[in-house]
């Protein structure tokens, strides 16, 4: 077996400087942190306002259809869900046509309270915009849509 030689302080620059996974890890807990801020008066983490907003639509998901529309493993989804079925935020019922599968909506008091979250959301996302300037704010979005699903 070789001997692993040590990464060079060069490599992980590198890595730092050019891996867009790195960054977007980076920015993801950076964005995540300053969201979690102003919805923190709400009791919610960022997280959890992406969840809800999901089933702001009046659509009843298969847990299945929710992790793949917000890119989330199902464990952690059930993790998640499970914390706000516990606050009374959202509802799990058995499916009408099939009982072994399970559809997720929000409750009155989940709506409401992501009705009093839309606005604190748009007010941090006018201060990005701001901060980055609109046109850099769009391209950077561009940029991630190219890169999603």
């Amino acid at each position: 077996m070789t001997k692993a030689r040590p990464v060079s302080l060069t490599d992980v620059h590198e890595v730092r400087d050019r891996c867009l996974c790195f960054s977007a890890q980076r920015v993801a807990r950076n964005l995540g942190r300053r969201f979690d801020g102003i919805f923190r008066e709400l009791g919610l983490t960022n997280g959890q306002f992406s969840l809800m907003v999901a089933l702001s639509a009046g659509k009843q998901w298969q847990q299945r259809e929710l992790a793949a529309f917000l890119a989330a493993d199902r464990t952690t989804l059930t993790a998640a869900l499970k914390k706000l079925e516990r606050r009374g935020l959202v509802k799990l019922a058995a499916d009408q046509k099939d009982r072994r599968t399970r559809r997720i909506a929000l409750t009155a008091v989940g709506t409401r309270l992501v009705s009093e979250a839309i606005p604190l959301w748009r007010d941090e996302h006018a201060r990005l915009d701001r901060e980055l300037g609109h046109k850099h704010a769009q391209e950077a979005r561009d940029s991630l849509a190219r890169l999603g699903p």
